[in-house]
């Protein structure tokens, strides 16, 4: 029997019934009809037949499968059962590192950030594990102190990576002050390091509310070469101005057709509630004209890759590049701001339905926040005006002629 190849694991494909790749010597990969793979080790042990997980590809490779094999082969041969061996191994490991910073830290995540937004959960997962992790992960945490934290976001910050030093330190604040509630530190070192590591520079993202400019822009959009998924994210990005990820990870099963709005659930929101967004005429269009392409699957925008996930966070990111528009000029979080300036000082809607668009955090006069339903038949009116205005910069500006005419309702 011939063994795997990577190529053959990695074009390999869900089918109707869960089907097992063979390398030899009892090693073999399921790939289930959803498509996950995963390494597995059929053994025998006490006259019993046994099965050991070895690991889930892409995270562990063809290669790296077959070392954990032949470790657990040669367990075998000492007459050791390779699957309790690795239970045994698994609970001292757990009890050895149950106060470490990396266990106190893996405990707050599942605890504290279950209902954040998963954009924020996977930002905040890749800071622990790149930034803190390496340095602090295997430490007892009642043991690390200050002066031990700040080597540690000094290295971020070295890199250039001010904002993200910061936003370590936050998290880590954190960590420490969940492992004090929990009895398993005296305190959070991250408290003594006010004012030790470099000024945040204030983040803002280059967009463009000139109107003539976003005239032309609308016209570099409408001509843009590449595929029409990312063309449609680029129209879409325009006229529904929520967050690149938001846009990118739109669903079809949140499209509500017969209402004309987008439902997006809180989990996928940056501050944990559901959140809708009226579909204007020119947006329904544009769904419409894209569903052909991508209607069976889950995602509006799926990734070229293949369906299972959603479009890359660079791809509006290139588009915008490739028809001239760099960083310092426009960016995917730009169109944002775009329509909140354009929305306020053009346009004269009332700022409370704009910041209620934009999913900002916004009270009423009790301090309580608003419900996702507040001000709906205004924000439904004001985003069909925001299109009618695009339509008319665009007109104007393939004219040669930007008029920057008042399309919203004085609502002020």
């Amino acid at each position: 029997m011939s063994k795997l190849t990577a190529t053959a694991v990695k074009q390999s494909k869900g089918q109707a019934k869960p089907v097992k790749l063979q390398d030899g010597g009892g090693m073999y990969l399921l790939v289930n009809p959803n498509g996950t793979k995963y390494w597995r080790y059929n053994y025998r042990f006490g006259g019993k037949r046994k099965t050991l997980a070895l690991g889930v590809y892409h995270d562990v490779s063809l290669a790296e499968a077959r070392k954990l094999h032949q470790a657990a082969r040669e367990t075998l041969a000492k007459g050791i059962d390779p699957g309790e061996a690795k239970r045994i191994e698994r609970i001292t490991r757990h009890l050895a590192s149950a106060d470490s910073f990396e266990a106190v830290a893996t405990e707050w995540y599942e605890s504290k950030l279950h209902d954040k937004s998963a954009s924020y959960r996977d930002r905040t997962r890749r800071l622990l594990k790149n930034d803190l992790y390496p340095s602090l992960g295997s430490r007892p945490i009642s043991q690390i102190t200050s002066a031990e934290l700040l080597m540690v976001l000094r290295k971020v910050e070295a890199r250039g990576a001010v904002n993200m030093a910061h936003r370590a330190k936050q998290t880590a604040g954190q960590v420490f002050r969940y492992a004090v509630a929990t009895g398993r530190a005296e305190r959070d070192p991250s408290g003594d390091l006010r004012g030790a590591l470099k000024t945040k520079a204030k983040k803002h993202y280059a967009a463009i509310t000139d109107p003539v400019q976003v005239g032309k822009l609308l016209l570099a959009i409408d001509a843009f070469q590449g595929t029409p998924i990312v063309k449609a994210a680029l129209q879409l990005s325009v006229l529904l101005f929520q967050r690149p990820g938001e846009i990118r990870g739109m669903e079809w099963v949140e499209i509500n057709w017969q209402e004309e709005r987008w439902e997006i659930p809180a989990e996928k929101m940056k501050m944990s509630q559901p959140h809708i967004v009226p579909l204007c005429s020119q947006a329904l269009e544009q769904l419409e004209a894209i569903h052909p392409l991508t209607g069976r699957g889950r995602y509006v925008f799926p990734s070229a890759r293949g369906g299972s996930r959603s479009l890359s966070e660079n791809a509006v990111r290139v588009a915008l590049r490739t028809m001239g528009y760099d960083n310092d000029t426009m960016t995917p979080h730009g169109f944002r701001a775009m329509a909140r300036t354009i929305l306020d000082e053009v346009l004269n809607y009332r700022v409370d339905y704009i910041e209620h668009q934009l999913a900002h955090a916004v009270k009423d006069a009790n301090g309580r926040a608003y419900n996702r339903t507040a001000h709906l038949p205004q924000r439904r009116d004001m985003m069909q005006g925001w299109a009618d205005y695009l339509d008319n910069l665009k007109a104007q500006a393939k004219a040669g002629n930007v008029v920057t005419a008042r399309f919203g309702k004085d609502t002020a």
